[in-house]
């Protein structure tokens, strides 16, 4: 029986209740974010990685579950999401286990992390981005149904599972920036929809090969989903009282941050890109608004216009 009231147990809980807060506020994979903690915490990277990943594949089925009874995901751009990202994903523990032993190994999922969370970070603030251009282009969402495009899709599947099966970071950021860009014309609702639905079995087939190679540590995985679920809940609740454009662009930054730490940037130099992000990042954004012609700090500019004039939060 695992002993859940150790203070690490304890550290565990907190603060996957807060990661869980913040994607319930903004829909941000809670990979980017939770495995990094772990390792600050004290967890070895492999086993924070394979925590997570099965921690996830139980949160994110019921996003995914209450988005399939609203219809809303687009199942065959889902299917060929799964078809290409479920084998690389189930495959990236086992090439984990074959890069080495001991530190050998922990550096290099150290290091995969560190780039992954910069990756996203990047991705991120392109969704950011895109989602900022479709407000200013008389952007109605559509009625038809979008074009699949295959080759591309089946891709983007295989490139994000091999991340996230490496990484564990990856399922909520790259594959939206993607969908994005292969199908701008995807309502906001099927996008979300969409990439939960295919979300699930991308990360339960790397939850799968983590659990098959290396195992869970249960002191650690359980205070994960204990915390988790009701920090995911409670954001949801919160997420019309925040402004959600300064929570993401603050997350940008946390990931950013992260990840040069995680690939051994000195903390002299991280604390000085951090000042600079906080000072320069708001300014920078703002300018990028205003050349759209919107204000430079509207807190919650939407991607989508829908016919009841309500707006997908930026």
């Amino acid at each position: 029986m695992p002993d859940l009231l150790t203070t690490a147990a304890l550290a565990v809980l907190v603060v996957s209740f807060g990661v869980g807060i913040v994607v319930g506020l903004t829909g941000m994979g809670g990979g980017a974010l939770m495995t990094p903690a772990l390792i600050f915490l004290g967890v070895n990277p492999t086993a924070a990685v394979a925590n997570d990943l099965v921690s996830a594949s139980i949160t994110k089925s019921v996003g995914a579950g209450v988005h399939w009874r609203r219809g809303s995901p687009n199942l065959r751009l889902a299917g060929l999401l799964i078809v290409g990202s479920v084998p690389f994903a189930f495959a990236g523990a086992f090439i984990i286990d074959h890069v080495g032993a001991g530190e050998a190994q922990e550096e290099f999922v150290k290091h995969a992390i560190g780039v992954a969370l910069l990756f996203t970070a990047l991705t991120y603030t392109l969704r950011m981005y895109l989602q900022l251009r479709l407000v200013t282009s008389g952007n109605e969402a559509p009625r038809e149904e979008i074009v699949l495009k295959p080759i591309p899709t089946l891709l983007v599947g295989m490139i994000g599972g091999l991340l996230v099966g490496v990484t564990s970071v990856g399922s909520g950021s790259l594959i939206m920036v993607a969908l994005l860009l292969l199908y701008p014309t995807l309502s906001a609702v099927k996008l979300v929809g969409t990439d939960l639905v295919q979300a699930v079995p991308l990360v339960l087939a790397a939850a799968i090969g983590h659990v098959l190679v290396s195992g869970v540590d249960w002191e650690v995985l359980i205070p994960l989903v204990i915390g988790g679920i009701p920090g995911t809940f409670l954001g949801a609740r919160l997420a019309h009282w925040v402004s959600q454009s300064v929570i993401r662009r603050g997350i940008v930054i946390v990931l950013s941050l992260t990840g040069l730490k995680l690939l051994g940037v000195s903390p002299e130099a991280v604390g000085l890109i951090g000042a600079g992000l906080l000072l320069l990042g708001p300014l920078l954004w703002g300018f990028v608004r205003q050349t759209r012609g919107l204000p430079a700090f509207d807190n919650n500019s939407g991607a989508w216009r829908v016919s009841n004039s309500r707006r997908t939060p930026e």
